[in-house]
């Protein structure tokens, strides 16, 4: 009995010991977490013999456990922690964008890619957890030096998709911050012409003395290789050019990286686990009636807009899911809660976007094209009116509307200033809001024609994240090349 036991304990040992380990490193956003962790799930599910360890810090912890508990649980997906990094001013505990206010987000980005804030914690856990690979977000550059110098792989994941991520490289390259230029074209591009104003421009490609964040995030060309969470259904031409024009040494797109069961999204940044009564509300519509509003967990939107936005919707009279972050001490205008009864329903809590893009009542969806919504709204077959706010969101636009043609913009171009930066934003007014709502809404119209489009998107992505599909086939090469880079790392030792 003894020596059966002593050997059953010898086998898992052995067994541990030919698992492929992997170390991933998300950056302090739910909106980083969520896709990385989903990648260790699919990894996982792609290799039988792999175990992927999520790499986060502690107030971060309940984001990927509430994530894991809906994906059940798998056994081989662990969770790791190091400490956040001491940053003046930045109270104990924030240590995610999602739950920063709008004053102290920049000390989250700027611990981010500090070097010296960050590497130490980070360096220390994975040499304590010695993988046989080692996943990055492209915030932390020193991983592919600690990478290295563990003789293992560092693959460099991108949370946006190839179309953004080449975008900024290429701008990264022209002269964007001489005041002379009102509207940059991204050079070297296929497919049609991309023209984005100045003002819509991410912070560090706009002003003199700017600082060059391409140069502090990982450099790709030196990785072991690149991942995307994003299909070549999807983006085919972006990721071919990305593969034809030595962008990466090698390049996986594995995405979309999630399932119909994505959890629900907190304002705050973490997950619910529960089922909330708007999707009850959903089943009381009509189908493709129902416009849904939502800005993401990063974007903070004036008291003044959130105003506009609600007589706006009010006066379009189609019904309306509006989830609103951090409201704070905002209300709605006098009397609009008695105006639009039952028509509307405000959301102040948490919502479960993908359950709510997949609910056949939704008919439109007003999103500040971050990449984690774009790729929901497109497994859903969700149409778009767009509304960027920060970052990268804008370029992204360019692909919704100009490129896939899967939604318009919700304010029209020439309208009114928009821009990266709040305080040029100029208020889009209710009339534009109500205006734009109507007409996307309109049967036989521009939302149908995008519709069109989206769904027949969908059924490509779906197809790729399936046994046998094109983004299945580069998540198990990505298994198979880690594999293979072990076995002759312990071939030499």
């Amino acid at each position: 009995m003894a020596s059966a036991a002593a050997a059953a304990a010898s086998a898992t040992t052995s067994s541990k010991k030919t698992m492929l380990r992997v170390l991933i490193f998300p950056f302090f956003a739910t909106s980083h977490i969520e896709p990385f962790t989903d990648l260790a799930v699919r990894l996982v599910a792609a290799g039988p013999a792999v175990e992927a360890t999520v790499a986060v810090t502690p107030a971060n912890v309940p984001v990927v456990q509430s994530l894991l508990r809906r994906r059940g649980q798998p056994e081989h997906v662990k969770i790791a922690t190091y400490p956040f990094p001491a940053v003046d001013g930045l109270p104990e505990g924030v240590e995610n964008l999602s739950r920063a206010t709008e004053a102290d987000a920049w000390r989250i980005d700027a611990a981010a890619l500090s070097e010296h804030l960050t590497r130490p914690a980070q360096e220390a856990l994975a040499r304590a957890q010695s993988p046989d690979a080692v996943v990055t977000d492209v915030h932390f550059a020193w991983n592919v030096r600690v990478a290295g110098e563990l003789g293992v792989p560092c693959v460099a994941f991108s949370a946006i998709g190839a179309f953004p991520t080449l975008a900024l490289h290429h701008l990264e390259r022209e002269d964007v911050d001489n005041g002379d230029v009102d509207v940059a074209t991204v050079p070297q591009f296929p497919g049609p012409s991309i023209r984005v104003p100045r003002a819509e421009l991410p912070e560090f490609l706009r002003g003199r003395g700017r600082y060059s964040m391409i140069s502090k995030i990982v450099p790709v060309e030196d990785c072991f290789c690149q991942a995307m969470n994003t299909s070549l259904e999807l983006e085919r031409q972006y990721c071919e050019m990305y593969m034809l024009r030595g962008y990466a040494k090698r390049a996986y797109f594995v995405g979309p990286l999630f399932s119909s069961s994505s959890p629900s999204h907190s304002p705050a940044g973490g997950v619910d686990d529960q089922q909330p009564p708007c999707i009850g509300w959903l089943d009381s519509k009509p189908g493709r009636s129902v416009v849904y509003l939502c800005f993401g967990s990063l974007t903070h939107v004036s008291d003044a807009q959130l105003r506009q936005l609600a007589l706006g919707l009010e006066a379009a009279g189609k019904p309306f899911l509006w989830v609103v972050r951090d409201a704070g001490n905002w209300t709605p205008p006098e009397g609009w809660s008695e105006r639009v009864g039952d028509r509307g329903l405000l959301v102040t809590a948490w919502a479960p976007q993908t359950a709510i893009l997949g609910h056949p009542a939704v008919g439109a969806f007003v999103t500040h094209c971050g990449w984690n919504s774009v790729l929901e709204t497109v497994m859903a077959g969700v149409p778009v009116l767009t509304w960027p706010m920060v970052f990268e969101q804008f370029i992204t636009e360019r692909l919704v509307t100009e490129v896939l043609g899967i939604g318009e913009r919700l304010w029209p171009c020439g309208a009114g200033l928009r821009s990266t930066r709040h305080e040029e934003h100029e208020v889009v007014p209710a009339g534009d809001v109500a205006r734009a709502v109507t007409a996307f809404m309109l049967p036989g119209g521009a939302g149908d024609a995008a519709r069109s489009r989206v769904m027949d998107l969908a059924a490509k992505c779906r197809a790729a994240v399936a046994e046998g599909g094109s983004s299945h086939r580069d998540l198990r090469r990505l298994v198979d090349d880690l594999m293979e880079a072990r076995a002759k790392k312990n071939c030499l030792a």
